[in-house]
């Protein structure tokens, strides 16, 4: 009882982190895309419970608000404008090679583990204080991802949101033009 007491919080970061990496191969397994968007959601969920487990609120709120809320929403439009039963089954691009893909993306995750564990080890930073200080100030998380958003990074963040400002208006206006070409090319079956 005491291992489990003195060791809870890598107990449940080790379970998040399998819960995790099981819905997100689900993500691709399942055969239902409502099945997979699910598994999506929940995957999405325990992200945000990791970065809880970080003490990073802020990074938690906006994955549950922005991913958990307005990508999944899409998603689910998506899932339901595009019907699914009248789709045609195709054969898979390059099934052949899904084993080696399998083992590269083993080999990779294996990898990215070993970059992570030793360079926390090399660096020092295990401890989860390096976002809480800004310029030698002691301050939370929240603050000082503001403080670094709005000074350092203050002109890709706005490029970042003009970006996302002109693919919306470019998605409006070509929605409505493919709207309109459908409208103005099913007219009632006259023919001259």
């Amino acid at each position: 009882m005491d291992f489990l007491i003195a060791n809870f919080a890598e107990i449940l970061f080790y379970c998040l982190a399998f819960l995790t990496v099981a819905s997100a191969i689900g993500v691709v397994a399942f055969k239902s895309p409502v099945h997979a968007a699910l598994s999506l959601l929940f995957c999405f969920v325990m992200v945000a419970a990791l970065f809880l487990l970080r003490h990073a609120e802020l990074l938690a709120a906006v994955q549950v608000l922005v991913y958990g809320g307005g990508i999944m929403v899409l998603f689910l439009f998506v899932i339901m404008l595009v019907n699914v039963k009248d789709l045609k089954l195709e054969q898979v691009f390059l099934s052949g090679i899904a084993p080696l893909a399998v083992i590269g993306g083993v080999l990779l995750g294996v990898l990215i583990a070993f970059g992570l564990v030793f360079g926390v080890l090399a660096s020092g930073h295990g401890d989860g204080t390096a976002l809480r200080s800004v310029d030698g100030d002691e301050i939370g998380n929240t603050e000082a991802i503001g403080a670094v958003l709005y000074t350092k990074y203050l002109v890709p963040f706005e490029v970042v949101s003009v970006v996302l400002l002109v693919a919306m208006i470019a998605a409006i206006v070509f929605g409505r033009r493919s709207a309109g070409l459908e409208g103005a090319g099913g007219g009632g079956g006259k023919t001259s």
